[in-house]
């Protein structure tokens, strides 16, 4: 069984409680659902939040929509995940992260297919960048998750769950999708109020559903103005905070 499990939580130091922020009446994270909805390859669903109280939210959400939640170490995301994966009993399973409501849902089963076809311990979109960041998706076994899990100990490497993976192709079989254009240098992730005001202009703007990557690529075409709204963020802020305190 493929298996996704979505981190989730609301104390985001730059978005506090961004994925109960709402676009079309639904939150965030209900958004990031409902495109992972259209996944063909998906089975099954978890949320894995924080045992800490302000993600009681986040529980609620998962029992509204019907979606198993798993709760864990704050700080320690690689041990949560590890944590839910080995209670749930997961085979393979695909990491999301809860700041990519607009996840394309055939980014996501691309993916998988090729993890399938091929015999990859680890397969991503990301580790040569050729799509834009908030599509990120990345599939593998529970043994590559154990091994991870038992082998890594920076810090950054436990808070973003799969450094020690692609960081060491030499312990592990990796392979990567990429993209026909570059377009990494767009992001629709969430971690900004910026970020949210371009989410929200998409998400209102494109009537199609699920939305996908191209349908966004075919508005900021028509409408280039609108990267301007979250030109000035870095999306790899958090990351490059975390590693500098390794």
């Amino acid at each position: 069984m493929i298996t996704a499990i979505i981190q989730a939580r609301l104390s985001s130091q730059r978005l506090p409680k961004k994925l109960i922020m709402k676009i079309n009446q639904k939150t965030l994270l209900e958004n990031l659902f409902s495109q992972l909805s259209y996944s063909k390859q998906i089975e099954k669903r978890i949320i894995a939040t924080t045992s800490d109280t302000i993600d009681d939210e986040i529980e609620h959400i998962a029992n509204s929509l019907n979606i198993s939640c798993f709760r864990g170490n704050s700080l320690n995301v690689l041990d949560r995940y590890y944590n839910c994966a080995k209670l749930f009993g997961l085979e393979t399973i695909v990491r999301i992260s809860g700041d990519a409501p607009l996840i394309d849902p055939e980014i996501v089963d691309r993916t998988i297919e090729y993890y399938k076809k091929n015999n990859f311990d680890y397969v991503s979109n990301f580790v040569k960048r050729t799509f834009p960041i908030g599509t990120e998706v990345e599939i593998f076994s529970f043994e590559t998750l154990e091994k991870c899990w038992s082998n890594a100990k920076k810090p950054y490497e436990k808070e973003h769950v799969t450094p020690f993976i692609y960081e060491n192709p030499d312990l592990f079989n990796i392979g990567s999708i990429q993209n026909i254009e570059n377009s990494s240098h767009l992001h629709w992730t969430v971690d900004t109020i910026e970020d949210f005001t371009f989410v929200e202009s998409i998400s209102k703007k494109i009537k199609n559903r699920p939305i996908l990557m191209n349908h966004i690529l075919d508005l900021l075409q028509n409408e280039p103005d609108l990267v301007k709204i979250n030109q000035s963020v870095d999306p790899f802020a958090g990351f490059k905070k975390s590693k500098m305190e390794t």
